[in-house]
């Protein structure tokens, strides 16, 4: 997995890889709140970064997309390619980024907290108990996700800023130190 400093890029490093994965699948070119997908990745990742997150967390920042998401369907590879992604952005990271993706919100959201909570696989319906870790990460890339585009979309604030910040606040025992206190932020503008 090649990496290179990426000061440019607003991280201090980039996976080479992935960000051609990215570029690859036109990211660049899809439409997103805000701007463009692949802009919006970057700001995720950015985010995870300031708050310190690991950069197996940040990358699947920069890659929370591949799969498609609940809220925003557009894939960008299939799920089938789950090894090849793994190859290119390294196995822990492919792990949270399908995680994120394969989140069905509806059941899931209201469970993330709680230690025997459930979590629905929107690709293939299957029910588990994800690690706390796993809740960590996945609440800490939500957290991102949601601050980004209440951030840079007033359309997104306007119709979800509400639920977004409730959101936030019920993931606030799941969350780092800077991702509780930009959540907190967000609460109180």
């Amino acid at each position: 997995m090649a990496t290179l400093a990426a000061p440019w890029f607003g991280v201090k490093t980039v996976n080479v890889g992935a960000l051609s994965l990215l570029i690859d699948a036109d990211a660049h070119k899809i439409p997103h709140p805000g701007g463009m997908l692949l802009a919006h990745l970057e700001r995720v990742q950015n985010l995870l970064d300031s708050w310190e997150a690991r950069p197996a967390l940040q990358m699947a920042g920069l890659c929370h997309a591949l799969y498609g998401t609940d809220g925003f369907p557009t894939g960008l590879v299939s799920v089938n390619a789950r090894a090849d992604i793994a190859n290119t952005i390294g196995v822990e990271c492919e792990e949270i980024v399908y995680c994120y993706a394969s989140c069905d919100r509806k059941f899931s959201y209201s469970q993330l907290t709680v230690p025997s909570g459930q979590f629905r696989d929107r690709f293939t319906g299957q029910v588990y108990v994800p690690t706390l870790s796993m809740r960590r990460d996945f609440a800490e890339l939500t957290v991102a996700n949601e601050l980004d585009l209440v951030m840079v979309s007033d359309e997104v604030r306007a119709r979800h800023g509400e639920a977004i910040r409730s959101l936030a606040i019920r993931l606030e025992p799941l969350l780092s130190k800077g991702a509780s206190r930009a959540a907190r932020e967000l609460v109180t503008s």
